[in-house]
């Protein structure tokens, strides 16, 4: 008995349709071999820390997307991925996923949003998305960088810290929320500026508790947010987010890329 004939294309119907129309038309079973090139969970190439990666994990786990981590603890794991050709401009973070691997965190993130609905409905909605994202990412770099520095600089950044927070950076939040009058920052639906919008409130809070008590639409949005079940999930103890960087973070970072 002959084999049953063996499609072999992406799952959807572009030219391969018609001749699963003729084949099935003539009563032949086929063996569909889908290429499939949305397969297979994210994987994430970065240190076991925060850094410029945890937005990725927030944004992957606010859409409800199990991925996978590789963390960098030596030079040689470094130098392979150079040698493949795999970092663009030599650094990571990096993201495999749907047969790319990518590059610069902003590019990575975009295109999760996208891929998942969380990027605007239309040119206006992303460029606002944009500008709230850029906002959030200024002040998390400076949280970012507040491990790094020495006691009397931390004292210095804390104040510089809740200083953007509470005149720059939050007062535009919570007017937006308050204009529009909706759950998020583009009204009734949730963007990757809301997720990134929270990661910035919860990282802040940790420099000070009390960071939102001038906010009151700011801390029922942290409430809203934290009960998204996808997001809930990822605030639990034991998931893949990521506890504040220290020192030990540094003392990796410097062996992987040979720093002194």
């Amino acid at each position: 008995m002959a084999e049953k004939p063996k499609l072999y294309y992406f799952d959807g119907r572009g030219r391969m349709e018609s001749i699963r129309w003729l084949l099935g038309a003539a009563g032949v079973e086929v063996v569909p071999n889908t290429w499939n090139t949305m397969a297979g969970k994210p994987k994430l190439y970065y240190f076991n820390m925060r850094g410029r990666m945890e937005s990725v994990r927030w944004l992957l786990a606010a859409a409800g997307i199990e991925f996978e981590e590789e963390f960098l603890e030596t030079r040689q794991q470094y130098e392979n991925l150079l040698k493949d050709g795999f970092l663009l401009f030599q650094e990571v973070p990096m993201v495999e996923i749907d047969g790319m691997k990518l590059v610069q965190t902003r590019a990575i993130l975009s295109y999760i949003a996208a891929k998942h609905n969380l990027y605007g409905k239309n040119l206006k909605e992303r460029a606002l998305i944009d500008m709230y994202v850029e906002g959030t990412t200024d002040l998390m770099g400076i949280i970012r960088a507040h491990f790094k520095l020495s006691p009397e600089e931390k004292e210095r950044n804390l104040r510089l810290i809740s200083e953007r927070a509470t005149k720059r950076y939050f007062p535009v939040y919570e007017k937006v929320l308050k204009d529009n009058g909706q759950h998020f920052l583009l009204g009734n639906q949730l963007t990757w500026a809301d997720v990134q919008l929270l990661e910035a409130i919860l990282m802040t809070e940790e420099k000070g508790s009390t960071i939102l008590s001038q906010f009151p639409l700011l801390q029922a949005f942290k409430t809203r947010m934290s009960d998204i079940p996808t997001i809930k999930k990822f605030l639990q103890p034991g998931s893949q987010r990521k506890p504040p960087s220290d020192k030990k973070d540094i003392a990796v970072a410097n062996r992987v890329f040979n720093r002194k």
